[in-house]
Formats: C-alpha cells, sequence, structure tokens
C-alpha cells in the first residue's frame, strides 16, 4: 500500500466506503481500520495468504508489461515487494515506496530488494524527476481520497503510470479490502474512484491513457478461493471485473 487516506486532496473526491462483502474476509462483522494501521497488522502474514486479487492482477498485467528488462521501474505503495521482485527477475533496476514500516522491512529481507526501498508517501516520492521509465501503482490509489495529488506526482518521476486497483464496479457491488488477524476480521477504509475520474487526473497531470484492462475471476484463482475457504462465492465473483488496469503516458 502506498500512503495513509486523509491527506491532501484534490477534486475529484472519491467516496469513502465501509461496506462488508461475503468474499473478504470473514463473516464475522469487520473491524474498520485506517490502512497504515491495517497493513501493520497484515503485515505478518501477508504474502502466505491466499489472494486471489493479486493472483488475478499478476495473470492480467504480467502478459501486458512484456520484455521490461533494463527498465527502470518504481513500485509506487510497494508492500512486500511483490512487483519489484517480478520485475528485477526480468532484469529491471527497480524501486519501491511505501508508507507501511513493516511492510517495508519484509520487502527489504527479500533476496536482491535490499536497500530497494524508502519508507515514504506515493505523493511524495524521493526520486529526481524522470527518474523511472515505468511507475506500477498497484491497489494503492483507492486509499487515498483524490488520486490527483498522486498522478501528479508518479507522472513527474516516470514517462509511463500503471494504476491497477479494484474495480469501481466491484467496489458498488460491496467488494472490501479486507483481512483476517487472528480471530478477528479487519476492513480497511478505502475510496472509489470512478474510471473517469482517474482519467481526468490523470490528463491534470499530462497524461494520456494508452491501454486498459477490466479483468474478471477465472478459472486460474478458482483453487485460490478454495484455500481461502470462499469457492462458495467463486461462481458469483466472477460475474463483475475485479481489477481495473490502466496505462498512461506522458
Amino acid at each position: 500500500m502506498g500512503a495513509e487516506a486523509g491527506g491532501a486532496s484534490q477534486a475529484p473526491l472519491g467516496k469513502p466506503l465501509n461496506r462488508y462483502t461475503n468474499i473478504s474476509a470473514s463473516h464475522i462483522d469487520p473491524i474498520h481500520i485506517d490502512p497504515i494501521n491495517g497493513y501493520r497488522l497484515w503485515s505478518a502474514d501477508y504474502d502466505e495468504a491466499p489472494n486471489a486479487l493479486l493472483a488475478l492482477e499478476m495473470r492480467a498485467l504480467s502478459g501486458r508489461l512484456g520484455d521490461v528488462g533494463r527498465l527502470r521501474i518504481l513500485d509506487a505503495g510497494s508492500g512486500t515487494g511483490r512487483w519489484m521482485q517480478w520485475a528485477r527477475s526480468r532484469g529491471a533496476h527497480v524501486f519501491g515506496v511505501d508508507a507501511c514500516r513493516e511492510m517495508v522491512l519484509k520487502a527489504e529481507r527479500k533476496v536482491g530488494l535490499g536497500g530497494r526501498s524508502a519508507l515514504g508517501d506515493i505523493r511524495r516520492v524521493p526520486l529526481r524527476d524522470d527518474a523511472v521509465d515505468l511507475a506500477i501503482c498497484s491497489f494503492t490509489m483507492g486509499y487515498l481520497p483524490s488520486p490527483g495529488p498522486a498522478f501528479q506526482e508518479l507522472a513527474r518521476v516516470s514517462r509511463d503510470v500503471i494504476v491497477s486497483d479494484l474495480h469501481p464496479h466491484a467496489v458498488r457491488a460491496g467488494w472490501t479490502r479486507s483481512f483476517r488477524s487472528g480471530d478477528r476480521a479487519w476492513q480497511l477504509l478505502h475510496y472509489e474512484h470512478s474510471i473517469a475520474g482517474l482519467d481526468d487526473c490523470a490528463l491534470g497531470a499530462g497524461l494520456v491513457p494508452l491501454w486498459r484492462v477490466e479483468a474478471s475471476f477465472g478459472e486460474p484463482e478458482r483453487e485460490i478461493f478454495r484455500r481461502a475457504g470462499k469457492e462458495r462465492a467463486f461462481d458469483e465473483a466472477c460475474l463483475l471485473p475485479a481489477v481495473l488496469i490502466t496505462l498512461w503516458r506522458k
């Protein structure tokens, strides 16, 4: 995750959401928590917990990225370094920034990622102008009340910007960002950003869209639902686009 919700804002603002869905972490009523403190709790088993959304995003996006060898890639909202690992293993030069110290420390312990992450806000990236070729902002923009400042900053440091997040249709259907820790279910505060709103913020940062993917769950994710104890929700979940991925270029 990339930044705590509630910082600098710029129109259009997203809608705060606190609904709970039957494909989330538990049927127990969740405890609402801000993203920073939520990821502090989640970091303990974040990499080990089955996560169909992350698997779907990886399947949908990795095939579109092509050859990333020698590219300079920023993972904006890098968490435990998932996209940094993927890109580095294919020859890219990687750097990450994330607002949760515990997630950054997990990334720093991974092979090849030591010294590649910074604790910070994606609205204030510690890089010079045009420092990277590609910025990937994965499942982070929805934690911000407005995407505008983040788009401005990502466009400052990168030529290409990819934003991947929970699809607005799924958000409106009540899907949430939830997890279990011990015997408790936690739900992260997040915001709904429309496709048009994202495009407006990107345009304001000097970015134009090149392509967009609206990915839905498929058979590759069925086993993850089963391991998470959510197999009965799988068929219904497949009916909606789950992940929205867009590439913009300046």
